[in-house]
């Protein structure tokens, strides 16, 4: 307890700035998402008029009864490829977290891949001076590559600087920093402020603002003292860097006794590839843990209500739809602030429970009042009500936690690879829900979220059963946990063999 207060209390200056510093790049993660979407229209015209598409075809009237406007196919599968370019980038380059944070550490590794973050806002921001389509989608997928690389390498950086007793509330700041960039992105894409005409490549260009402000800051920041001494091995440095992070008078003899402890056991085995992590039994468990918390993220449905509320909304009878999606945006905010202070009073695995839970409940809720939208009054706004719920779920746990919790299941010498892995599989479905949400939608109409409402249900039983709670735990005490739990199926296994032996 003593040790826990003592840490609370070293929320210092130095680790307050190091940890905004590396949240920067989780802002910029969240402009990157959000930015595409606001000046669409605008874009498309841009596009068709660089391609010199013929204005009946850029204008041709959709079939449906709302007379929309449809672009040329050409634009539309332009337009297609510079939204979903991004997650192609991220999904490559999640790969590279492992290599790069062992190879240059945290703090250098985060330099070098702003350099991507810069050049793809570049090409972004100067696409109407070129052929725009090309450019921006050039520029859409670099961006990409570097959020893919700073989705895992944040996350790992402040799980490392972080003390054991505010590492939960410290890692939730990712998420914070990817919907706080969301949010600002739908702001400031309003075609009053940046998403007009002649603005949207403005809009586009400040995508780097963050990684040049990061880049700067960086190098006030100290390296993680977890790198540097069990990588390194330079055990004066790592104290002096935990004396930064803690205060001055700070005694940083238990956490080097913990990392030599880890040093240790890393020591005791090869060095661990992506492979090996596979191979490995003893990483078998925290590895699919891992992997079933980033699958339960993007497979949630959360995309699927941002696709559906501007639709939802604009039934409703709200005249200006766009700011209704702000309002689900600032909520998505509001509760990401929230969970900051939940996670560590809560736990991990509870928030986990109660979020996913809570998400089916909306989903099928969702299910009932779209079949009903036109035969019950009242059924889109209850639509409306569970959307805003649904989000509020997810920010409370399937949001924020599988993008810390990885880094707190495996020691030093597995993480990097294993923050690789859950990277790659977080932006594989993320990719796949992007490309393939649409056509599910059109094929099930109003039970599309029937199906995340089982998918949900299943999550929530894995979860109950699967995940350990890791709240004020050190790593070497929660690879213990995941050893005992390893031992009990074995032992259980053998009783049942020793069973079936003794009835033959």
């Amino acid at each position: 307890m003593d040790r826990k207060m003592q840490e609370q209390k070293n929320l210092t200056g130095s680790l307050i700035f190091a940890v905004f510093t590396a949240v920067l790049g989780s802002l910029q993660y969240g402009y990157g998402i959000g930015v595409i979407n606001a000046p669409q229209k605008v874009i498309e015209r841009h596009y068709a008029k660089v391609m010199d598409l013929p204005m009946d075809d850029i204008l041709a009237r959709s079939a449906n009864e709302t007379g929309e406007i449809a672009p040329h196919p050409s634009v539309i599968m332009y337009w297609s490829l510079s939204v979903s370019v991004f997650s192609l980038g991220g999904l490559v380059s999640s790969f590279f977290v492992g290599w790069i944070a062992d190879k240059l550490g945290r703090i250098k590794a985060m330099m070098v891949v702003n350099t991507l973050a810069v050049i793809g806002a570049l090409l972004m921001g100067l696409a109407p001076l070129g052929q725009a389509h090309a450019l921006v989608i050039a520029g859409r997928l670099i961006t990409g590559l570097y959020c893919g690389l700073s989705s895992g390498l944040v996350p790992m950086y402040v799980g490392e600087i972080s003390p054991t007793a505010l590492r939960g509330a410290l890692g939730t700041l990712h998420q914070l920093g990817i919907v706080t960039g969301i949010l600002i992105s739908q702001i400031v894409g309003l075609d009053f402020i940046l998403g007009s005409k002649d603005l949207w490549p403005v809009l586009l260009g400040l995508s780097g603002v963050p990684a040049v402000i990061q880049t700067i800051c960086l190098f006030f920041c100290p390296e993680s003292p977890r790198y540097i001494y069990i990588k390194l091995g330079r055990e004066e440095v790592a104290k002096r860097n935990l004396r930064k992070l803690r205060g001055g008078d700070y005694d940083p003899s238990k956490d080097i006794e913990e990392m030599k402890r880890e040093k240790e056991e890393a020591a005791s085995e090869k060095k661990v590839s992506i492979i090996q992590l596979f191979k490995s039994p003893n990483y078998r468990q925290p590895l699919l843990v891992s992997l079933v918390l980033h699958i339960s993220q993007q497979f949630s449905g959360i995309n699927g209500i941002f696709y559906y509320s501007t639709s939802i909304f604009t039934k409703s009878g709200i005249s200006q739809p766009v700011y209704a999606t702000i309002g689900v945006g600032a909520v998505n905010t509001v509760f990401t602030i929230v969970s900051v202070f939940l996670v560590e009073r809560a736990g991990r695995r509870s928030l986990y429970l109660i979020g996913l839970a809570g998400m089916c409940i909306c989903a099928v809720i969702m299910t009932i009042a779209l079949a009903l939208l036109h035969e019950r009054a009242g059924m889109s706004y209850l639509c409306m009500v569970a959307i805003f719920l649904f989000v509020i779920f997810f920010e409370v746990g399937p949001g924020p936690i599988p993008w810390f919790i990885v880094a707190e299941l495996f020691s030093q010498g597995p993480r990097p690879a294993a923050m690789a892995v859950s990277g790659f599989c977080n932006w594989t479905c993320n990719f796949i829900i992007g490309m393939c949400f649409q056509y599910i939608a059109e094929a099930c109409g109003p039970y599309v979220f029937i199906i995340f409402a089982v998918l949900l249900f299943g999550f929530t039983i894995f979860t109950y059963f699967k995940v350990p709670e890791t709240k004020g735990k050190s790593f070497e005490e929660i690879a213990a946990e995941f050893r005992k739990k390893k031992l009990k199926g074995l032992k259980a296994t053998e009783m049942e063999y020793l069973g079936s032996s003794t009835d033959a």
